[in-house]
């Protein structure tokens, strides 16, 4: 799993993007699919954002001419797992324990969530 540094909202965004699509894909492709999304970005912008996933590690960039093209480092499962882990190790000091019990005393597992849970436990 590549070593992948935290992503902005918008880095996150144009990260789905990228994993929806057959890659490699080009800035141009991307500025399409957003334009039919409604979000006219310049070429300028979103060049800028692609460079900064470069930078983090979440795609890598090969020239093609006067073209690059983008290919992702990382899948979209091992981001979340990246991210779920930070959480765990910032936030409740590595214990998924802890998360539960968060989540459990601030109300936020409802009885269901609570069986699912130990049905999923128990089947592990």
């Amino acid at each position: 799993m590549a070593l992948v540094q935290k992503l902005s909202d918008t880095e996150m965004e144009l990260m789905e993007a990228i994993w929806a699509c057959t890659p490699p894909v080009t800035s141009t492709e991307l500025l399409h699919l957003f334009a039919q999304k409604g979000r006219a970005w310049k070429a300028q912008t979103i060049s800028t954002f692609l460079s900064r996933l470069v930078e983090k590690g979440a795609l890598e960039a090969t020239r093609d001419g006067r073209t690059n093209k983008y290919m992702p480092r990382i899948t979209p499962e091992d981001y979340k797992l990246l991210e779920t882990q930070h959480v765990l190790d910032g936030l409740y000091q590595g214990s998924v324990k802890n998360l539960i019990a968060a989540m459990y005393d601030g109300d936020k597992l409802s009885d269901q969530d609570i069986a699912d849970l130990k049905k999923w436990f128990s089947e592990k």
